[in-house]
């Protein structure tokens, strides 16, 4: 048996727990190289009868594991730790991330018996960086804390492991400025990768700092740094010429200023700009379409609710990452119309992630790749004689309101328009599909999911909040993306037992399929769902007014391991 990684979730400290772990010690000892416990409040002898077995380790998460670090007699007996470090000598990646009750003592121990870190993540760890609250002094004034981790432990570690030590993760942490600069500072420290995702108080003196001292980075996540304005964009842009990775999202005061030198450094090859409200693209543009310059060459673009972003925009980037980009999210760019699904399927064949989700204004015609042809009323009805009035001025033709948004149906692509239709120009043609995610874009229909949807590849796909699909497009998708693994249809009204019948036979691999909020969804689904997808682990089924207490109960009993999710069902309750 080859070298294996497991996850086991939910352990307590009870004896099936504790006969479980003795199990994978005796059985997967030498050949585990990954094991991570989530969600589980095990004992410290349960896990002390474990590690020493796993001699083969490299990468250990305990993140939330708060059962073991509560009383901060763990690993305090020498014995104990000459065990576990003759295992995990050998350790690279430990992950400690919301970990309540982590002090310096406990922390100590623990990394003294991995010599050999190469990844730390410390996310949402109560540190102390410049005061320590249970003595009412400066952090560093008191050494082995028992109470609390603080900066100056932090730093001890980083200096006496600075020769492997590459990735660190001190997300959603209260980090200062200050302490930020006597991290990045430390004497031979070379990091390749440094998360601080949700640090509230850096600035963007902090990051011009960090990029002077650290040039070598290739992962950058300053995600939701909300303090951060483009300042420091131009500085991760000057300072780190080998940047790989960045995340900047959820940095609302960053604006277009500084993109255009951001695309220029070469190396980038990810960049996520989710939820930056003022970015529009343009900056982005300049920045590729420079002649004769190093550009970036983006692999996987994040635009979520950029809502400045527009049809020219994506036009534009479609043109220019045509031949590298492989995963786009412009989910909720609600002025992202037609023109952006053709330029996507036109120049972006090379898709393996697309999400569109929430684009409201995409329609059939730009799925199919076709140039919807209307006429406009106004037009029709004044003709070339201008409004019409009547004897009581009833109908005064320049004052008709508007449609409302809710009044207006897609109009139905018919049979004719669609043979007719060129070929190479619609959603079809990104063959690579891996992920697709159309919820949330009410005027789509049968008439585009039934005749694009068909990717032998695709294993997500989120059909959510479409209100005039049917069981036709759940029976065609299934019959034409045999690998899915995971499908989402909640909220569509017209997807009923009859398209489950006719889809579940294509669906041997699904392992987590919704169908919340599916009125027309009853006992019959469940049964079959529960006989032809023997893969299936989540079922949610919630809203799903028709489904009966038994039949779940039944499905339980049979399957007791797949998880199903019966919130608000009127029977189930």
């Amino acid at each position: 048996m080859s070298h294996c990684n497991l996850i086991i979730s939910q352990l307590d400290g009870f004896s099936m727990s504790r006969s479980l772990l003795l199990e994978v010690g005796l059985c997967l000892g030498s050949k585990l190289e990954s094991l991570a416990l989530p969600g589980s409040s095990i004992t410290e002898a349960s896990l002390l009868a474990l590690l020493p077995r796993l001699t083969s380790l490299r990468r250990l998460d305990l993140r939330g594991l708060d059962s073991l670090f509560m009383s901060g007699a763990f690993l305090s007996r020498q014995e104990h730790r000459d065990q576990v470090r003759s295992a995990l000598s050998g350790l690279e990646e430990l992950d400690l991330s919301d970990l309540r009750y982590l002090s310096d003592l406990t922390f100590n121990r623990l990394t003294g018996c991995t010599p050999h870190l190469r990844r730390l993540s410390l996310a949402g760890c109560h540190i102390a960086f410049e005061f320590d609250p249970y003595r009412g002094c400066p952090v560093g004034a008191v050494e082995h804390s028992s109470a609390l981790l603080s900066l100056r432990n932090l730093q001890r570690l980083l200096t006496e492991q600075k020769s492997t030590l590459v990735a660190l993760d001190l997300s959603r942490t209260s980090i200062t400025p200050a302490s930020l600069r006597t991290i990045v500072q430390v004497q031979g420290l070379v990091l390749e990768e440094l998360c601080l995702h949700g640090c509230k108080e850096l600035t963007d003196y902090a990051v011009e700092i960090m990029v002077k001292h650290q040039p070598n980075l290739q992962r950058l996540d300053i995600s939701a740094c909300t303090e951060l304005t483009d300042r420091a964009v131009e500085a991760v842009a000057m300072g780190l010429k080998t940047l790989t990775h960045l995340s900047l999202s959820r940095d609302w005061r960053i604006t277009e200023k500084g993109l255009t030198d951001l695309l220029s450094v070469s190396s980038l090859r990810s960049l996520d700009l989710s939820e930056c409200l003022h970015i529009n693209g343009t900056e982005m543009v300049k920045g590729l379409a420079r002649s004769g310059a190093a550009r970036a060459r983006l692999e996987a673009l994040s635009l979520k609710r950029c809502t400045y972003i527009r049809d020219s925009a994506v036009f534009s980037l479609a043109q220019l990452l045509g031949s590298t980009l492989r995963e786009l999210d412009l989910t909720s760019c609600v002025n992202v119309t037609d023109l952006s699904s053709r330029s996507i399927a036109t120049y972006l064949q090379r898709l393996v992630v697309l999400r569109l989700g929430w684009c409201k204004e995409i329609t059939d015609w730009g799925l199919l790749g076709m140039e919807e042809t209307r006429k406009c009323e106004a037009d029709k009805e004044m003709g070339d004689k201008g409004p019409r009035f009547t004897r009581t001025f009833g109908n005064m033709g320049f004052f008709t309101p508007p449609r409302l948004p809710f009044d207006e149906r897609p109009r139905l692509v018919t049979h004719d328009e669609l043979f007719k239709r060129e070929t190479g120009t619609s959603l079809l043609a990104l063959r690579r599909l891996q992920e697709l995610d159309l919820s949330g874009c009410p005027k789509l229909t049968d008439s585009s999911i039934a005749q694009v949807v068909r990717y032998p590849d695709l294993r997500y796909l989120s059909l959510s909040m479409l209100p005039e699909i049917t069981d036709t497009s759940l029976v065609s998708v299934a019959r034409h993306c045999r690998s899915l693994t995971s499908l989402t249809c909640s909220h569509c009204p017209g997807i009923s037992d009859h398209g489950v019948a006719q889809a579940t036979p294509y669906l041997h691999r699904l392992q987590h399929l919704c169908l919340s909020g599916c009125g027309d969804i009853t006992d019959k689904s469940l049964l079959l769902l529960g006989q032809q997808c023997k893969r299936l682990r989540t079922l949610d089924i919630s809203r799903c007014q028709k489904v009966s207490a038994k039949t779940v109960d039944l499905l339980q009993l049979q399957r007791p391991f797949l998880e199903i999710s019966t919130a608000n069902c009127l029977h189930c309750e």
